[in-house]
């Protein structure tokens, strides 16, 4: 199994959304997602979904087919959370609760019902933010923001970035490692020693990568930039628009 990273677009990045701080964004994905946290209702999640599909699609600039390829795996977990939650839900077991159905020994009610399309529905709200987040953003460029915006230190943004961007290679690595094990005679499925020889490479990467850091200076000191990242007057739209849609998904749940 190979495991790659998903490209973001590149009309995607110039969209208006792709151009907008990526620190903005990240800060607009947890107000989103604060906003759920004052309701059980259904309806606040269906605002934030709904706002962040067609945020997806109108200001990103993102295909149907992608965006739905993004989250449909997701919103599939979020519906067996859901009718988990359904049928296991405590207030079933509540005598004065109306009932909807009665499956073998398993009750239904209306409570029980509720707070399980209230779980799903927030599953597919956050799943949706994500998705739409993680297509509009240039990794690169949201480790700008946090080092340049946020003033985070230097070497835990890059190395973190280095390492997320070492996944693949890991992946390509652990590819090789098999083959020379069935090169020698021996089985390609899953041996220990797979795992300890890939330790050891991830170790000797994060060697060369950390004496690269220090070589450039990493951490030592006022650096210049080769990518700024400013706000600007789009990130005020965005933040003035993000905090209307909290607003109505607080209220849509009074």
């Amino acid at each position: 199994m190979i495991v790659r990273r998903l490209e973001v677009e590149e009309r995607a990045l110039a969209s208006p959304l792709g151009r907008t701080s990526p620190l903005l964004k990240l800060g607009i994905a947890l107000l989103w997602l604060v906003a759920l946290a004052f309701s059980y209702d259904i309806r606040p999640a269906a605002v934030v979904a709904a706002a962040a599909v067609v945020a997806g699609l109108l200001l990103g600039r993102l295909g149907i087919g992608r965006l739905v390829g993004g989250v449909a795996p997701l919103w599939a977990v979020a519906l067996g959370i859901g009718l988990t939650n359904m049928l296991f839900a405590g207030a079933n077991s509540d005598p004065a609760s109306a009932v909807l159905g009665v499956i073998g020994p398993l009750r239904l009610t209306v409570p029980g019902a509720l707070g399980g399309a209230g779980v799903a529905a927030r599953v597919v709200a956050v799943a949706a933010v994500g998705v739409v987040f993680g297509q509009t953003t240039d990794s690169t460029r949201l480790v700008d923001a946090l080092v340049q915006q946020a003033h985070a230190p230097e070497r835990f943004a890059y190395g973190a970035l280095a390492a997320y961007q070492a996944v693949p290679r890991l992946a390509g690595q652990l590819t090789t490692l098999r083959q020379a094990r069935r090169i020698r005679g021996l089985r390609m499925g899953w041996h220990p020693r797979l795992m300890v020889g890939l330790l050891v490479l991830a170790i000797r990467h994060g060697d060369r990568l950390a004496l690269a850091m220090d070589a450039r200076g990493f951490g030592s000191g006022p650096r210049s930039r080769y990518r700024e990242v400013r706000w600007s007057r789009l990130d005020a739209a965005m933040a003035a628009g993000s905090v209307v849609v909290a607003a109505l998904a607080v209220l849509a749940g009074r």
